[in-house]
């Protein structure tokens, strides 16, 4: 049940966004839900794992506690983050895209949607910019959600703004 949205214009009943910032040591999960003054953040956290076990319980480690969040949030859709690739390091990209496979199957097995964007796409649609800085993507989050401050750690900060994406990309249908 895995689609990827390219246009602004899908229109869907969802009011639950859950936003994943996929890692292996640490995993960022954000649910926003659509209310009349705009987006809410609901409840964002962190699923870690056992730096001391096998990759594999690792990897189960995330799919279960993302099952847990799952069952307890009850998000309608989901958004995900993209792994980025980069010939310098290659090894941490395989590592993440393992916890990523996990996530991915986990939510596959709740049935619901997922979209996934690139950190590109994320930043642009934040910010205006595709290139944009840390920091500026942060205060963007902060501003969109009405935060007094930034959400922590910085995995749940960057799971809202991949909850943000899909909140501004999903219209609701009246």
């Amino acid at each position: 049940m895995e689609f990827t949205v390219r246009s602004q214009n899908l229109i869907q009943k969802q009011t639950r966004y859950l936003g994943i910032d996929p890692g292996l040591n640490r995993t960022g999960y954000a649910l926003i839900e659509r209310t009349s003054r705009g987006p809410f953040l609901r409840e964002g956290g962190v699923i870690q794992s056992t730096k001391t076990l096998s990759l594999h319980q690792r990897v189960h480690e995330i799919g279960c506690g993302l099952r847990e969040v799952l069952a307890e949030l009850k998000p309608e859709i989901v958004a995900i983050e993209q792994v980025f690739s980069s010939a310098i390091n290659v090894k941490s990209s395989l590592l993440l895209a393992h916890a990523r496979g996990a996530i991915l199957m986990t939510i596959a097995d709740a049935g619901i949607p997922v979209i996934h964007y690139s950190p590109a796409e994320i930043k642009r649609l934040l910010t205006g910019s595709g290139k944009a800085p840390k920091d500026q993507m942060q205060l963007a989050v902060q501003a969109a959600l009405r935060l007094t401050k930034l959400p922590e750690p910085n995995d749940v900060a960057d799971a809202s703004a991949v909850a943000l994406c899909l909140y501004h990309s999903v219209r609701f249908a009246a």
